[in-house]
């Protein structure tokens, strides 16, 4: 079955009498297969093709901001080589370049070298394409999934994720490496400015234009010296996030997920959360994003699988305008600090998929082979210091040939979530009722 082909995925629907449609990626919400299958009357969660277009068309996400009065990067559009060059000159270093369409996480470059820039936007507009400039944002990022209705916005908890491949941020801008949640070091009241600022307008005006968001908006958010701004949308749940964010999630997702599908956000109770924190960490092929290799060994599961829960004791760090922790350093303890007051001195308890990762090819990509027994892989030490990294601009990449999600039982996704204590899953580990619910979601 072709996933962007929206006649298919309606009959495969009514063929298994599907109760709820979750379309996850961003291809086929453009295509408008939610718009197919909502058409033979079965409750979709994915927005139609034309409300979908806010990731599909960075041009117009910026016209709806503009028309809602949504503060982010200030925007050039881009048909041709003259105007790219004024673009660039206008806005000087850094570069931030981004293709207007989808383009499979890579069509965004934020360099300070004006002949990369200008040689990644004329590649855009050689292939037809159209180029979109935007000034640059300082401050870190933030990302929020937003729950929509059309009508109601439901927040989800904020992340952060790390994009930079590599150890000390040595390696290109991907979709992200690793994300954790919560973060202590948000300004007070960040969600609800976000919400009434950001996604509710968002919501108002697509309503207002007759293209009503149904799904998740993922609001890609830079905390900058000006206050808050958007550095994208996209139209669906993304990695790494996604994982962190909803395996901290005890509200049953499915409950949710169909409430919003059938425009009910508003009857729903505020959503229940885990006080625990929650890190994700990304293991990536040889040569990603550039490229993939295949076949190559993943050692090490048994350790991984074996931690639980880890719990550290550490001082708070002094506030910096450059301190920032990496998915490691995060696993040792889950904060960060920004140029803000530090999170007070304690105690973290932090739930890991993944305790560490080896940036040896050998040690990472996919086979179908048993993986030979590996030594323990190492937990970084609570006192290993933060990495200096800046946050920018930035794009989401996409591994080619990612194969479908898999939840459990409870609608949690695998990679983030490992089995979680039995006050979680009733007496024994074993499932609640309502969370007996089989959900799958091609991505």
């Amino acid at each position: 079955m072709d996933q962007n082909d929206g006649a298919s995925v309606a009959a495969l629907a009514a063929n298994v009498k599907a109760d709820l449609v979750i379309v996850g990626p961003e291809a086929p919400l453009v295509a408008g297969v939610a718009d197919a299958v909502r058409e033979i009357g079965i409750p979709v969660f994915g927005p139609s093709g034309a409300a979908a277009m806010l990731e599909g068309s960075k041009a117009f996400a910026k016209e709806v901001m503009e028309a809602a009065q949504v503060p982010t990067a200030a925007p050039r559009v881009c048909r041709d080589a003259a105007s790219l060059a004024a673009a660039l000159a206008e806005f000087g270093a850094p570069y931030v370049v981004k293709d207007d369409g989808l383009a499979a996480g890579k069509g965004v470059v934020v360099t300070t070298d004006l002949t990369e820039a200008t040689t990644h936007g004329a590649a855009i507009l050689d292939a037809g394409g159209t180029v979109v400039i935007e000034e640059f944002l300082d401050g870190p990022e933030v990302s929020l999934f937003c729950i929509c209705d059309g009508r109601t916005v439901k927040p989800l908890q904020p992340a952060q994720d790390f994009k930079r491949a590599y150890d000390g941020d040595a390696g290109l801008n991907t979709g992200g490496m690793g994300a954790y949640t919560p973060l202590p070091w948000a300004p007070e009241g960040l969600v609800d400015e976000v919400v009434r600022t950001v996604a509710q307008p968002t919501v108002d005006e697509m309503g207002r234009r007759g293209t009503p968001f149904v799904g998740v908006l993922y609001c890609g958010l830079a905390l900058t010296s000006r206050g808050v701004r958007v550095v994208e949308f996209n139209a669906r749940f993304g990695d790494p996030e996604t994982q962190s964010v909803l395996s901290r999630l005890e509200t049953p997702l499915a409950s949710v997920l169909l409430a919003a599908a059938e425009g009910r956000l508003h009857e729903l109770p505020d959503l229940e959360w885990s006080d625990d924190a929650s890190v994700t960490v990304v293991l990536a092929s040889h040569g990603y994003p550039e490229s993939a290799r295949s076949g190559d060994v993943i050692t090490g599961i048994d350790e991984a699988e074996a931690v639980e829960e880890r719990t550290c004791s550490t001082p708070a760090p002094p506030s910096t305008t450059q301190a920032r922790w990496s998915p490691q350093a995060a696993a040792s303890c889950p904060w960060s600090a920004a140029a803000r007051p530090s999170p007070p001195p304690g105690r973290w308890r932090t739930r890991l998929s993944v305790a560490s990762v080896s940036r040896d090819p050998t040690t990472v990509a996919t086979s179908r082979s048993p993986p030979p027994k590996a030594a323990p892989l190492p937990v970084p030490s609570p006192a290993e210091p933060p990495d200096a990294r800046p946050r920018h601009a930035s794009h989401r990449a996409r591994a080619p040939g990612l194969a479908p999600r898999l939840f459990r039982q409870d609608s949690r996704p695998l990679r983030a979530h490992r089995a979680a204590p039995a006050r979680r899953r009733g007496a024994g580990g074993r499932l609640r009722p309502h969370q007996r619910l089989r959900l799958g979601a091609a991505h």
